[in-house]
């Protein structure tokens, strides 16, 4: 029995004694979210498009529920509680064989994939989680979806990223917020499976024994002043990297406005098996191996600053991202997130050597009248991108990519459809980079959230 199942086994233990308990059920919260979810990714104008066995459209459309259940905490010095979420993913079209899928993914964009390629009828899971909480310290273990600078969860999908593992949260010194955890699995946004951790460029499905079950992190945010937070945290999968990072967030009141400045640093190096076992290796290194795979190191410089003034937002960024590698995070090749100023709906923009600027405005229509109602637009472009020749050598230094985001969004604001929402997020990426498909994407999705307890 592994650790976060014997969590579980005692915590409904304690449970079943103290179900009855005042806190544990008068506190407790039961929603059901529904999420109507379609995407159409286009890349057929583009030099690789002729690519043996790759499809130049992608297109799925499904209907998902999450139903989530948080309780509240037993009476004592030590409360006990536990949470719920089970996920089901229902297909409603996969396109007639354009679901994404290959010989070396996952699964489809939305959904897992069969043996044969073509998208599951449907897919689900369910997680458990046990929780202890004393004074203003909290410790969970088993299905957790973290959000800090080393570890993100995705949601850009029919259904959410999941982890296992154990997190501790303190906040028991004013102003400073603690936390510290070890992760062991993932399951996918496409997947009703658990998977081990890698990075990109060691994360093929076909090829196993380049993973790892231990990602351990740790760090704090800290309130300087009401308006100042400085941030430091550690991440580190075992046999791929570790990681650094410091970030600053400012809020300054200007005439009408205020200006919010994000600044960020990461560092990141080699452990383990990354250092010297091809299989371990990152992608976009080139200081020696034609593949252009070799080991992380990577030091990435951001900052983003954003002033907002009666319903409106404009923002501008730029962000440096060198060393021998591209930067690294938490990807299974499934679908991931970063905390990056740049994790954008199609791409990341933290290749080895790219600097990129970014461009970004986004309205309130409340201000109009209109509450429940926004619209965004980004831009960014990178520069100065290493590529890898056949003698494995840097191959210049002069490729580039720029992406436009635009998103329009509807919340009903109250009424008997309070709640209710409407999305359509569109992207069009273009680059010069070697063996890269040119995208555009659309993605329609309508949600609804509806309270249970």
């Amino acid at each position: 029995m592994n650790k976060s199942t014997l969590a579980l086994a005692v915590a409904v233990g304690v449970l079943a004694q103290q179900a009855g308990a005042a806190g544990f059920i008068e506190d407790s919260k039961a929603t059901l979210g529904l999420r109507n979810f379609y995407i159409n990714t286009d890349n057929r104008d583009s030099a690789a498009k002729t690519a043996a066995g790759v499809q130049n459209k992608n297109e799925e459309w499904g209907q998902g529920f999450d139903l989530r259940f948080i309780s509240g905490y037993t009476q004592g010095t030590v409360g006990f509680g536990i949470d719920a979420i089970g996920l089901l993913g229902i297909r409603l079209d996969s396109g007639g064989g354009t679901n994404g899928a290959t010989a070396t993914s996952y699964g489809g964009t939305v959904f897992p994939s069969k043996s044969n390629g073509e998208a599951v009828d449907n897919f689900s899971s369910l997680g458990l989680t046990a929780k202890a909480k004393i004074s203003q310290t909290e410790l969970k273990l088993g299905t957790l979806q973290p959000k800090n600078p080393v570890i993100v969860t995705n949601d850009g999908r029919l259904l959410p990223q999941t982890w296992q593992g154990g997190q501790i949260t303190s906040g028991e010194i004013k102003d400073l917020t603690l936390v510290g955890g070890q992760i062991e699995a993932v399951k996918g946004r496409n997947s009703s499976n658990n998977e081990q951790l890698s990075i990109g460029g060691a994360n093929s499905p076909t090829v196993s024994g380049r993973d790892s079950n231990k990602f351990l992190y740790a760090g704090g945010d800290y309130k300087i002043t009401k308006d100042l937070t400085a941030q430091y945290y550690y991440g580190n999968l075992e046999d791929f990297y570790k990681q650094h990072f410091l970030g600053l967030v400012h809020n300054w009141a200007i005439g009408p406005g205020v200006l919010k400045s994000d600044l960020r640093y990461f560092n990141s190096s080699d452990d383990g098996a990354n250092g010297n076992t091809p299989a371990y290796y990152s992608t976009g290194n080139y200081t020696g191996t034609a593949s252009g795979r070799g080991k992380v190191d990577n030091n990435l410089y951001s900052g983003l600053f954003l002033y907002s003034v009666a319903g409106h937002t404009f923002g501008g960024g730029y962000q440096v991202s060198n060393g021998s590698s591209d930067f690294p995070w938490l990807n299974q090749g499934d679908g991931s997130s970063n905390y990056t100023i740049t994790d954008m709906q199609i791409q990341k923009f933290g290749r080895a050597g790219e600097k990129t600027w970014q461009a970004r405005y986004s309205y309130d229509f409340a201000k109009v009248g209109l509450p429940g109602a926004t619209a965004g637009v980004v831009y960014l472009r990178g520069d100065n991108i290493d590529t890898v020749g056949a003698n494995g050598r840097e191959n210049g230094s002069g490729r580039s990519e720029w992406e436009r985001d635009l998103t329009l969004a509807y919340v009903v604001p109250e009424g008997p459809l309070k709640n209710l929402g409407f999305m359509w997020k569109n992207a069009m990426w273009r680059n010069d980079i070697p063996g890269q498909r040119d995208q555009d994407e659309n993605r329609l999705i309508v949600s609804y959230s509806i309270p249970l307890l």
